[in-house]
């Protein structure tokens, strides 16, 4: 390991992107006999560079711009206690999700709990195999959901990869019964319209109401035709999980025409996704509130009424935000953090060539009252640690760390690594920590990194792409009141209220 000191500044010339220790725990499966991992489903195909990038990023190494490869450098302030590689599950990890002791970990081949009670020492008590892009996760209660977005034959944990276009295809939302935390029970499966590419619950006493955030990827697919401007509401109730319904599908860009409303995109609008639906989204129970990263348009909304969900108000920047990714309320609800998936996830795009203010997050002050609140636009956040061409790197997931008058955050940027930094000053946001490993390889675009990053009961869990689990302990007189709150569980997109 090598410690960077936190003051020095990386910048470099860079070229623009060229195109194109043993089982820890019994592999449970969580229908009997033959489930295989699916590489189908994983984006783990290594993307061509340029020569000159090769060779940059080479040079950059040796001249300590960058870190090595493989190598791990972070802040001062920002502690790497520990490393949990990758076991059973050889597929790309995604989201991550808390509750009591225990963090739930995605994978594209299943999900992974760990026992996380020594911070320093987690220990996996329990792998379940099967396979599903995303397989984002989340907890509440007894239940565990995961989230199916690719085309699968059926709903069980055997199935297999399907081209989309097959009409039996199957995608939609999984349940799990974890009362024995060692032992997850399949207990239910939901399809809904264009799968489920992410989720979020809004929990109440007897039900969980799930909002299924999908979009249309093109008009073949038989189960996932235009317009799809809306998401699917879920119901699941607790004592009778195997239940799990959809309820509605509201539409949250009305609009005439075969694609309906929302941002038309190219050639509109160049460089920006056409909204076809939404791809993340964040609830605030304590306010009623709930904001949507849809693509070509981040939306405000209210939840008073969980099965028919409000739009207040609707925003676009077709300057700079190519696909709104995911927001982060701030505690006090009067500001929420947009992320730009610039390339996918899988494109270079932390260099100077791309600049400051594309691939980054977009700050917004809420401003007004009820349903006439409003978002207004203060200013943009990026990494200022410029990554190789063979990097990708852009925003990704990311948690509010509580601390009482400021606005601090947690983000992964894939290979860009875990950012801590404060938008208090919504116009002028800074960096306070940062951790990150040097490039996959130098040779060539290959997919890594942090996809989520988030702050819980005193430490930053990382759920690395390529890498494994990483448990992070940030010192710093700035988010050091964090320590002093627990919560007894989080899914970062049903966001806490941290100071109730």
């Amino acid at each position: 390991m090598t410690l960077l000191n936190a003051s020095r500044t990386r910048h470099r010339r860079l070229g623009v992107v060229a195109a194109g220790a043993g089982l820890l725990a019994a592999l449970l499966t969580a229908t009997p006999a033959g489930a295989t991992p699916d590489p189908g489903d994983a984006p783990t195909a290594d993307k061509a560079v340029s020569a000159r990038a090769q060779a940059d990023a080479a040079e950059a190494i040796a001249a300590g711009e960058i870190p090595g490869q493989d190598e791990i450098v972070h802040s001062a302030n920002l502690e790497h206690l520990v490393n949990v590689p990758k076991d059973a599950l050889a597929g790309i990890n995604s989201d991550l999700a808390f509750q009591g002791r225990y963090a739930f970990a995605g994978n594209y081949d299943g999900f992974r709990v760990f026992d996380i009670s020594n911070p320093r020492a987690p220990k996996t008590i329990a792998q379940v195999l099967c396979p599903g892009s995303q397989n984002d996760v989340s907890v509440s209660g007894d239940l565990l959901f995961l989230s199916t977005d690719s085309s699968r034959s059926d709903s069980s944990c055997n199935s297999t990869t399907q081209p989309a276009t097959e009409k039996s295809s199957w995608e939609g939302m999984k349940v799990f019964d974890i009362s024995d935390v060692r032992n997850p029970k399949y207990v239910a499966a939901v399809e809904t319209a264009c799968g489920s590419h992410t989720h979020t619950l809004v929990p109440e006493r007897k039900n969980v109401y799930i909002y299924v955030s999908s979009y249309s990827p093109s008009a073949s697919y038989p189960d996932c035709q235009p317009p799809h401007d809306g998401i699917s509401v879920i119901k699941v109730p607790r004592k009778a999980p195997e239940q799990a319904a959809v309820v509605n599908f509201p539409v949250l860009f009305p609009g005439e025409g075969p694609d309906g409303g929302g941002n038309p995109g190219a050639p509109t609008n160049p460089g920006v996704s056409k909204t076809t639906g939404c791809h993340d989204i964040t609830v605030l129970p304590a306010q009623d509130l709930a904001a949507g990263a849809c693509m070509g348009d981040g939306i405000l909304f209210s939840v008073k009424d969980p099965e028919h969900p409000k739009v207040i108000d609707r925003v676009q920047d077709n300057v700079n935000f190519a696909f709104w990714h995911s927001a982060t309320f701030n505690q006090t609800a009067n500001k929420v953090v947009f992320t730009d998936e610039l390339g996918g996830g899988g494109a270079a795009t932390c260099n100077a060539a791309v600049g400051p203010d594309r691939g980054a997050d977009g700050i917004y002050d809420i401003v007004g009252k009820g349903d006439k609140r409003k978002l207004v636009f203060r200013g943009y956040y990026k990494i200022p640690r410029h990554q190789a061409d063979t990097e990708n790197c852009v925003a990704h997931n990311g948690s509010l760390i509580p601390v009482r008058g400021r606005d601090i955050m947690v983000q992964a940027w894939y290979q860009g690594g875990v950012s801590v930094w404060e938008f208090t000053d919504s116009a002028h946001p800074k960096e306070i920590a940062y951790f990150e490993r040097g490039p996959l390889t130098t040779d060539a675009l290959s997919v890594g990194g942090s996809w989520s990053a988030y702050y819980y009961n005193g430490y930053i869990y990382s759920n690395d792409i390529a890498k494994g689990f990483d448990v992070l302990k940030l010192t710093d007189r700035r988010t050091d009141p964090a320590q002093r709150v627990r919560l007894p569980g989080l899914n970062v997109q049903t966001q806490p209220d941290y100071f109730d």
